[in-house]
C-alpha cells in the first residue's frame, strides 16, 4: 500500500490557504463578471474555512468534526466543484470553468493523499 505523503498538519495549513484562495479566485482569475461562479467561490471559501475551524486537529479552533469526516467533506466538495460549471451553467466561461476544475481537483487530490490520522 502506498504511503500517503500529506500529514494532517500540512493539510490544515493548506485548507486555510485554499479557503482564502477560493474566496478571491474570481478576481485573481478574471471572471468576476460571472455572478454565479463568483458567488459559488465565496460559498466554497467560507464553507471550507468553517469546517476547517471546526475540525478536530491541531489547527482546528473548535475541534468538533473528526478529521476523517473533514477529509470526506473535502472530497465531496471537490467533486461538487468539478461539476459546478455545468451544474450552474457557466461552463462556457473558460476562465471560470478552468478555475473551478483546478480547485476541485486540488480538493479531491488533497483529500486522497492525506493521512487520515485522528488527533
Amino acid at each position: 500500500m502506498m504511503k500517503k505523503p500529506i500529514s494532517r498538519k500540512m493539510h490544515g495549513g493548506a485548507d486555510y490557504a485554499y479557503a482564502a484562495l477560493a474566496a478571491v479566485l474570481p478576481e485573481l482569475a478574471g471572471f468576476e463578471e460571472e455572478e454565479k461562479a463568483k458567488l459559488l467561490c465565496r460559498i466554497i471559501g467560507c464553507g471550507t474555512l468553517t469546517y476547517t475551524l471546526f475540525t478536530r486537529a491541531e489547527w482546528g479552533l473548535f475541534k468538533l468534526i473528526p478529521f476523517k469526516a473533514h477529509l470526506i467533506t473535502d472530497f465531496t466538495a471537490g467533486i461538487f466543484t468539478l461539476g459546478a460549471p455545468w451544474l450552474f451553467n457557466f461552463s462556457q466561461n473558460k476562465k471560470a470553468r478552468n478555475a473551478f476544475l483546478a480547485i476541485g481537483l486540488t480538493s479531491v487530490v488533497a483529500s486522497i493523499l492525506t493521512k487520515a490520522e485522528e488527533m
